[in-house]
């Protein structure tokens, strides 16, 4: 672990006792998923919301560790609405419409956990009603250099998990109202956050995530074996490592796969479809995955992403804590020089980051 997420995760163990018991719930929840960093912006964020509560008279507290779920649940859309206009406008916060929306998708992710799967010891949800269902959240992109091709079409540093996030919770939201959407994304969940995780966290071009099989995956390593593109020899698989951060996704794929998709037992594909006429699971194809990833970008607000800019995604940000060497080596390139495109972006992105504004 870095310095930066060891500082956060003191931060977020320092902060996170001082919430109510259901955030500290949620927060452990989501450990082994987000980063320290991403976690100690959610707990920021949920402190902002309830020290307003109190403020507004909308909880009794008397510190926000006291906001009870039944004051939760008793909010209305006028309260939401309010919220927002005091994070646009309240001078010690003044937040700009990309930071206003990632606060509430914060909120949104809470509610969603409350209401959709935390559960009491009757097992009924902790939250009965969600008021933040109700919310749209328009994403705006941040600016971003056009001179350069890529630059402003990657995700970039906290937009990682927020793009899996909204995959595995959000996009159900944003779709409640047309059934087939629902319906096939509800099918599809897990094994769509998957891809996009393993993805975003190894590098994988789509064409070696295609070909790979159920046994080319060693959980235990963190190890995936493929197929490497330019190699010579096409008998010999080479092992690709992926970050921790993909485990919890691929075990609950895993999990799910065989009943999910009533794969027969001839069928070694990874990541498996059921296509149109068919009964049982076969190997997702290049167009579908590519076709998956678009659908989700679009709704994210990041239209123009793309699998293989989804690759560029995590090399941009693996080439941050590593080296040049490293990064040719994660990716599959066999020259450095195909390499340096990371070098550019990286200096570019930390170029803005060293002036870029503290945010509330």
């Amino acid at each position: 672990m870095n310095i930066i997420k060891i500082k956060d995760r003191q931060e977020l163990d320092r902060r996170t006792p001082s919430m109510p018991w259901y955030i500290e719930k949620f927060i452990n929840y989501k450990l082994p998923d987000l980063s320290p960093s991403s976690l100690l912006e959610y707990v920021r964020d949920y402190d902002t919301f309830l020290s307003w509560l109190l403020a507004e008279g909308l909880a009794e507290g008397p510190t926000i560790r006291d906001v009870k779920l039944e004051e939760l649940e008793k909010l209305h859309m006028d309260s939401v609405d309010a919220f927002k206009m005091f994070l646009a406008t309240h001078p010690e916060h003044n937040n700009s419409r990309t930071t206003i929306s990632r606060k509430l998708s914060s909120l949104r992710s809470l509610f969603h956990y409350l209401s959709q799967i935390a559960e009491d010891e009757q097992f009924y949800p902790l939250l009965k009603r969600n008021v933040m269902a109700k919310v749209s959240i328009k994403r705006t992109a941040k600016p971003k250099d056009t001179a350069a091709k890529l630059e402003g079409k990657l995700l970039q540093e906290q937009e990682i998990d927020e793009f899996i996030r909204f995959i595995n919770e959000d996009y159900g939201m944003e779709v409640a109202s047309n059934k087939q959407a629902l319906y096939a994304y509800t099918n599809n969940r897990t094994r769509d956050t998957s891809i996009v995780s393993l993805i975003l966290n190894s590098g994988l071009r789509v064409s070696e995530l295609i070909n790979m099989n159920i046994d080319d995956l060693d959980l235990k390593k963190k190890l995936l074996y493929v197929y490497r593109k330019g190699k010579n020899d096409d008998t010999f698989k080479t092992p690709v490592y992926f970050r921790q951060e993909a485990m919890r996704d691929l075990q609950l794929y895993l999990s799910q796969r065989d009943s999910q998709y009533k794969a027969p037992k001839r069928e070694k594909a990874l990541f498996l479809a059921i296509a149109n006429g068919k009964k049982e699971g076969s190997r997702m194809t290049k167009r579908a995955i590519q076709e998956m990833v678009i659908k989700y970008a679009k709704r994210f607000g990041k239209p123009y992403l793309s699998v293989h800019k989804l690759r560029h995604s995590f090399a941009t940000d693996y080439y941050l804590r590593n080296d040049l060497y490293k990064t040719q080596e994660q990716l599959g390139h066999a020259s450095p020089e195909t390499t340096q495109i990371y070098a550019h972006l990286t200096d570019k992105t930390m170029s803005e980051a060293i002036d870029r504004p503290k945010e509330a």
